[in-house]
């Protein structure tokens, strides 16, 4: 169901006014959830099995949220609520570099997240406060909000496939030999003797730094 055709589960009273006085809230559920998705990933996330780890049964989590995908709204925002990022230092890429490895182990914690994040999301509040202290972050660049809030999700695009990257079984330098890949042993050889990289940082930096000179340059012009 898309975001259009549904409330946000935020905007709703945490449950229906009928029923039996509750013994669970939207945390439990919530939480219980995410002990599923830890286990046996996104799709093995239905309310059912979240009533059945709850001792409860299906109809009465309809209650407190009226679809999965308002369960997977909530699980989305309780994960992002992990993060915490420190506040601004005034050196804006350094701190979206730290941001990006907060994320980097919350989606490693949390395997499910990157295919959650791909739906027609609802932001709740952790992850609206996630944006505004991203925002605060970026202060010191001189560029459009719309340009700042692009690089927040493209920064998050850039966590999601590292995080979903395996490392190889063996690298694949192994492979070069100098007689059938003369260009790539050499340049493999002389890359051993340099000081080993962070693929990562270097990722978030690079696109960071480029969008944002380009929307802080496109700003000035005329």
């Amino acid at each position: 169901m898309s975001t259009a055709n549904r409330t946000s589960v935020w905007t709703r009273p945490e449950r229906g006014a009928r029923g039996p006085v509750p013994s669970l809230g939207r945390a439990d559920i919530t939480a219980a959830a995410i002990r599923i998705a830890d286990a046996g990933g996104l799709a093995a996330v239905s309310m059912r099995a979240v009533a059945v780890a709850l001792g409860t049964a299906a109809p009465s989590l309809y209650r407190y949220v009226e679809s999965r995908e308002d369960l997977l709204d909530l699980m989305v925002d309780a994960a992002v609520a992990e993060l915490s990022p420190a506040e601004p230092t005034g050196a804006w890429l350094d701190d979206l570099v730290a941001v990006a490895r907060l994320q980097l182990g919350n989606m490693r914690d949390h395997p499910w997240l990157p295919d959650a994040l791909q739906r027609d999301l609802s932001y709740g509040p952790h992850t609206m406060d996630f944006f505004d202290r991203c925002l605060w972050m970026l202060e010191p660049v001189d560029c459009p909000t719309t340009s700042k809030l692009e690089a927040v999700g493209l920064m998050t695009g850039i966590v999601t496939l590292f995080a979903r990257a395996t490392a190889p079984q063996q690298p694949f330098m192994v492979a070069a030999t100098p007689e059938q890949h003369p260009h790539l042993f050499a340049a493999l050889a002389k890359a051993g003797d340099a000081a080993p990289r962070d693929p990562f940082a270097q990722a978030v930096r690079s696109v960071l730094t480029g969008l944002l000179t380009a929307a802080s340059d496109s700003d000035g012009v005329g």
